[in-house]
């Protein structure tokens, strides 16, 4: 961890210290889950408290791994504070968007950093478009970018299509939080990288599109 800074770390073992404490506390588990029911009966903590919950030990690591690859991309080009605000936000938008589209399903539940960990990914490709990223299933290397967007493209599939037991909803969410954070924090990005600012939002305009067309 030699090259994390100290806001990362803390994160990162606040997740594992409070989704240890879920995995061996049930009640605990249930009290500060993401759960529809619970924060429309005014339980609002659960918005934040669940993005520091996991499943089990396979959903924590994946999401911390993620975020020890991409924190530092943010960091370096952004500062700690920087980093901090688009990781909270991207938390809050991402069980926003979820809490949106299941407002009227009290039963729903989740619980994950993918929300927070999917905005600095997109932060992070925003700020490094031209990062390779090497995936287990495609054997070559491939472009941030080209990679965000069919993440993202396949987040609305997953989300029209109810595919998996998977958050979709949260990680678009999250995305569209560490896109528009980071933009206004670097607003400069406008004119250094406007093509790649263009790219990166089709997606979200996509997903606005079919909402609004009742496609989703």
């Amino acid at each position: 961890m030699g090259n994390l800074d100290l806001v990362t770390i803390i994160i990162i073992a606040a997740n594992a210290i409070i989704s240890y404490k879920g995995f061996n506390d049930y009640s605990f588990f249930e009290r500060y889950k993401f759960n529809v029911g619970g924060i429309v009966r005014g339980e609002k903590i659960r918005m934040f408290s669940s993005g520091f919950l996991h499943v089990d030990m396979m959903h924590l690591i994946f999401n911390m791994f993620t975020l020890y690859f991409f924190a530092p991309v943010v960091v370096y080009h952004l500062g700690t504070l920087y980093f901090l605000i688009i990781y909270i936000a991207s938390l809050l938008l991402g069980n926003l968007l979820s809490l949106y589209f299941h407002k009227h399903e009290h039963y729903y539940s989740a619980v994950g950093a993918s929300g927070a960990v999917t905005g600095v990914l997109y932060a992070a490709i925003l700020l490094e478009p031209s990062m390779q990223l090497g995936l287990l299933f495609i054997p070559l290397p491939i472009p941030a970018y080209v990679f965000g967007i069919l993440y993202l493209m396949y987040s609305i599939y997953g989300m029209k299509n109810k595919v998996g037991n998977i958050g979709h909803d949260a990680h678009f969410g999250g995305a569209i939080g560490g896109y528009v954070v980071t933009l206004m924090l670097k607003p400069s990005l406008f004119q250094t990288d406007l093509l790649m600012v263009g790219l990166l939002a089709v997606p979200i305009i996509i997903l606005f599109v079919m909402h609004k067309t009742g496609k989703l």
